[in-house]
């Protein structure tokens, strides 16, 4: 079957896109190889950035319970500690809920949606043909890759990152405690940053980053929280005195934080297959969202006429991805190096505590404008 546009990945990037195309009368087809509802390895945090979009989208997620965060906290991995208030504020949101209710709201607007596993995208006479691991075929003019951190079609696009070590391991799950609802903490601990908010259940989401090397030392996860993350005594009260409500944490390996192409094989890529900022830095499920407005709008204007040409569109599309997200993932990095530098990072702390409005400054630096409520 033939398609307007064809999703490869229906993370959150892929379904926002569906949403958008979908509603604008286009045909989509977005391929998904796991079932919905799924939990995934995510900070389930967002910045309300995004709000106005969603809402034009027909997407409210205080409908769905999401949690109103105002609060921020960050400590060092000796313990040291600064608070502020988030300038725009944020939601917290599982990915179980989220992307379920963006899978329905597509499929509403006419969106189709096919879990199958993706084999293989060619392009050839300027048509996209996609392979499933069914022996099923796609065509499309257009494909939006969004399918992930890292996936078996960026080895064999031979993408350019995968060629790099990927030295950091995901982990995440919901816990049962005392936590406030209006907050979001990152707690630093030696090789790693750990993320902390609630979500619409009223379950704690615990999701950190380590470096794989110094995980693997250790005999397994409960091991590695107990002797390293638990140097930190706000990580430590985490894991002494709140109750895991999944049977066993989710896992994510070979997370990269290289840099990446916003078009790779004329595929348009959108949320981290285009890029991902360091967990310390927060937001990238809100540059998930911004990247498919981005994408959006452009294929809805390459469709019209407006954008003449496929060059066009790519050109256009990279110039505004690089514009809207290289300055974030330049931040996110130099934030993250510096709080890997231990007495450096508590030199910062101190500093920071000291003249405490220039965190929310910091805070800005990785974050976007307000969102306008485009489609």
């Amino acid at each position: 079957m033939t398609y307007d546009t064809i999703i490869v990945g229906g993370g959150l990037a892929g379904l926002t896109s569906a949403v958008h195309l979908s509603k604008q009368g286009l045909s989509v087809l977005l391929i998904e190889k796991n079932e919905y509802p799924k939990h995934k390895v995510c900070g389930e945090y967002i910045s309300n950035e995004v709000l106005p979009y969603l809402n034009a989208l027909g997407f409210n997620p205080f409908d769905f319970g999401a949690k109103n965060i105002v609060n921020f906290s960050l400590s060092t991995n000796k313990s040291k500690s600064v608070s502020a208030k988030l300038p725009l504020g944020g939601f917290g949101i599982s990915r179980y809920c989220i992307d379920w209710e963006l899978a329905k709201l597509a499929q509403q607007n006419g969106a189709k949606i096919s879990h199958e596993k993706v084999n293989d995208i060619q392009f050839e006479n300027d048509l996209f043909t996609v392979h499933t691991n069914s022996n099923l075929q796609f065509t499309s003019e257009l494909v939006i890759g969004s399918f992930g951190k890292r996936s078996n079609l960026d080895i064999k696009m031979e993408r350019q990152f995968i060629q790099k070590k990927t030295p950091f391991l995901g982990i995440k799950a919901h816990y049962k405690g005392d936590f406030p609802e209006n907050a979001v903490r990152l707690h630093n601990f030696k090789g790693g940053y750990c993320g902390i908010s609630k979500v619409e259940t009223d379950l704690i989401n615990v999701c950190y980053i380590a470096d794989y090397k110094s995980f693997k030392k250790h005999k397994n996860i409960d091991d590695f929280q107990k002797k390293v993350l638990s140097k930190n005594k706000y990580l430590k009260e985490v894991f002494n005195n709140y109750e895991m409500n999944f049977d066993n944490p989710l896992t994510i390996s070979q997370v990269s934080f290289s840099s990446k192409q916003p078009v790779e094989n004329h595929i348009i890529m959108c949320g981290d297959s285009a890029g991902m900022i360091h967990p310390l830095a927060g937001n990238g499920m809100s540059m998930a969202i911004r990247a498919a407005q981005m994408a959006s709008l452009k294929i809805l204007k390459f469709k019209s006429g407006e954008i003449k040409s496929r060059t066009e569109l790519e050109m256009e599309f990279t110039a505004l991805w690089n514009k809207e997200f290289s300055n974030r993932l330049k931040n996110g990095h130099i934030i993250a190096r510096l709080f890997r530098l231990g007495l450096i990072s508590e030199i910062i702390m101190v500093f920071l505590k000291a003249f405490p409005s220039i965190l929310p400054l910091v805070i800005k630096r990785t974050h976007g404008k307000p969102m306008k409520a485009e489609l």
